[in-house]
């Protein structure tokens, strides 16, 4: 059941495919900028699929950081809100991706998709086996700070 004043910040990728999990690194900057902020929740979802969907059906509020194949230069900050999420996976906007927009096609399918969804997202350079972001993407975590901080004041979360 959805919690209409539930808002979370969910970081999503796999850190041991270097740039890929892009997502995850965003949030430790992210808490460091904004510091404890009451109602909102900074989570690492990692790369759990399927089993983000009571997540993401729980929430009123959904922002996404992630990885995003945009075919953009790499460490490019890509922004997508709402109905621009690709919800199915015909549309491949990240390597595991395909799963996450299947957790969103499915929340939608039954309802409960979550009135505010917006994603931020980094277009990879190195998604090699490998640990660390490549310094490209690496330079792009603050860009995805500020746009993450941009969106909650938009949203009046802070």
């Amino acid at each position: 059941m959805t919690e209409p004043n539930r808002a979370i910040v969910l970081g999503i990728g796999n850190i041991l495919n270097r740039d890929e999990g892009v997502g995850v690194h965003c949030l430790e900057p992210l808490r460091q900028r904004l510091g404890p902020v009451e109602g909102l929740e900074i989570l690492d979802g990692g790369v759990l699929g399927m089993d983000l969907l009571p997540l993401v059906e729980s929430t009123d509020t959904l922002l996404v950081l992630d990885a995003v194949d945009a075919q953009k230069p790499p460490g490019t900050v890509v922004e997508l809100a709402g109905p621009d999420i690709p919800l199915y996976s015909q549309v491949k906007i990240s390597w595991h991706q395909v799963t996450f927009q299947e957790v969103l096609h499915l929340a939608q399918v039954r309802n409960r998709l979550p009135r505010r969804l917006h994603l931020v997202g980094v277009q990879p350079e190195d998604i090699a086996v490998g640990t660390g972001l490549s310094p490209v993407v690496e330079a792009a975590l603050p860009a995805v700070a500020d746009r993450a901080i941009r969106i909650l004041s938009d949203w009046g979360l802070i």
